[in-house]
């Protein structure tokens, strides 16, 4: 791949000169090459049966978005059977950007092909780290702070802050480029989330980008099992209770639960999606009758895909109570190609970033002579 990259940006180059092309981009290429590394490149392919469509990009891209509105009510019946735990395992602390620190379970070789979900970082970012000027193309991100505070800045003008418990819904579609930077607290605490990579339809790779933040006083909360359980409904349905619409083009759940000592919560998820859990605090039960795992924080649960629910609780002796996120969304049926911060589904179709990236075309154009105002925090 390394020898590649030097192909394309020697193409790059050339292309440059030809047309003369005064282009000042905002990370240079050690940069950029340093996200990719950080993001080790592979190719996959889904095993999901769902057919995959190949028409044209859509012109009303909201239309497409996941509405809850259009979702029948999931719910428990006496046929009802439990999803069984594939595998379950410790996502470990590493380096990430610049000074920051993640623990990632998905997109490690633990577990990689798990459509439609690229990445997942549990992120902790002190002072003088952060992410600055980037580029993303062909996937969707995620961002849920649970403390601290992060601003966001992009090429398009877009700017803005989330806090505790606020999200933000990034489509990178044809092409971003952004700056994602945390806050300096008053009391020299980190700024602490979760970053989820989910993978686009094809036929969305290239759509326009567009954002959705979605404050904490918007989220509807369930209360289960007498007050016992408590579920933020960020996306998805739990219990007779809706969240928000326009979140996501990949049709994708999200859940933020606690459990109290001696609260159990059995969570219907549509039928065919993969779904897991990741644990924040506590020691959560998962599974029902002879078929349970304890896990602690910082672990990955990971379901197998037949069934039609999930069931967790919380001893009644238990010193603290739980809290996990359950995730789920609809397998994709294509192939995923990712260079770092590209995903797309074929080679060709990559090194076609990597090149439009370098020469501001085909959706980049913007990169031509930005360069954030929070990435200049950053002293490099």
């Amino acid at each position: 791949m390394k020898l590649l990259w030097s192909f394309f940006v020697a193409i790059a180059a050339i292309l440059f000169t030809i047309s003369k092309l005064d282009l000042k981009i905002a990370i240079d290429i050690d940069y950029l090459k340093g996200v990719v590394e950080s993001l080790q490149s592979y190719t996959t392919a889904s095993t999901s049966t769902t057919t995959a469509s190949t028409s044209p990009v859509i012109s009303e891209p909201s239309t497409h978005f996941y509405n809850p509105e259009q979702q029948t009510e999931l719910k428990l019946t006496n046929m009802s059977v439990a999803r069984k735990i594939r595998t379950v395992f410790l996502a470990i602390e590493q380096a990430e950007g610049a000074g920051a620190r993640v623990r990632r379970s998905i997109g490690t070789p633990k577990l990689r092909n798990f459509s439609p979900f690229l990445m997942l970082d549990h992120f902790t970012i002190g002072k003088g780290a952060g992410f600055p000027d980037h580029p993303h193309r062909g996937q969707e991100t995620i961002t849920y702070l649970l403390s601290g505070g992060v601003d966001h800045e992009d090429f398009a003008g877009n700017k803005g802050t989330i806090g505790p418990g606020d999200l933000q819904f990034m489509t990178a579609g044809k092409g971003i480029m952004h700056a994602e930077m945390p806050h300096e607290n008053p009391d020299g605490s980190p700024n602490v989330g979760m970053q989820l990579w989910v993978d686009l339809p094809k036929k969305l790779k290239m759509c326009e980008p567009r954002y959705r933040d979605l404050r904490a006083s918007e989220i509807p909360v369930a209360e289960v099992d007498g007050g016992r359980v408590s579920v933020k409904v960020i996306s998805g349905q739990s219990h007779g209770v809706d969240s928000v619409r326009d979140l996501a083009y990949t049709p994708v759940w999200l859940l933020d639960v606690t459990v109290k000592p001696g609260g159990r919560i059995s969570q219907v998820l549509p039928v065919g999606w993969n779904a897991f859990a990741y644990t924040l605090s506590g020691t959560t039960i998962f599974g029902s009758h002879d078929s349970t795992q304890t896990v602690k924080q910082y672990h990955n649960v990971v379901f197998d895909q037949p069934g039609d629910y999930v069931e967790a609780s919380v001893p009644d002796n238990a010193e603290e109570e739980g809290r996990f996120i359950i995730v789920a969304g609809q397998p994709l049926d294509q192939k995923v190609v990712q260079y770092g911060p590209f995903v797309l589904t074929s080679q060709e179709e990559v090194y076609q970033a990597m090149l439009d990236y370098q020469t501001a075309s085909n959706g980049f154009e913007r990169v031509r002579g930005w360069e954030s105002e929070i990435g200049k925090r950053m002293a490099y």
